[in-house]
């Protein structure tokens, strides 16, 4: 039976910071400061490009934004591990709340928020 992907990712994460010591570091107020940084550095590839620049990054952006997008994921599943959170029970429990917010037959082409669909 093969592992969950996030599982592995985890346990990657945990043993680099292991390996390096960085555990004493890892407090969850810093990984989601370093989480923010990260998310900061993926938005500047981003800064001041058209919607359709912005959609079609040359392979050296793409490159750069990969790198960003793996930093974001790496401080959130470090987090996540830290605060003992199973990031796919999560992802399925929120996503079953936005189904309830936002329901499909009154969302659908729409970006309001939620709160113009309650009744």
């Amino acid at each position: 039976m093969s592992e969950n992907p996030f599982e592995l990712i985890k346990q990657q994460v945990r043993g680099f910071a292991s390996e390096r010591d960085w555990d004493q570091f890892h407090s969850p107020k810093n990984l989601a400061m370093a989480l923010n940084v990260e998310a900061g550095e993926l938005l500047e590839h981003f800064q001041w490009l058209t919607q359709e620049e912005s959609a079609a990054p040359d392979q050296a952006a793409l490159a750069e934004i990969a790198d960003e997008i793996a930093d974001v994921q790496v401080y959130l599943i470090r987090l996540a591990d830290k605060l003992n959170i199973d990031i796919p029970k999560a992802v399925a429990v929120k996503m079953q709340k936005n189904a309830e917010k936002y329901p499909a037959e009154q969302a659908r082409g729409k970006s309001q928020k939620y709160t113009a669909y309650q009744k």
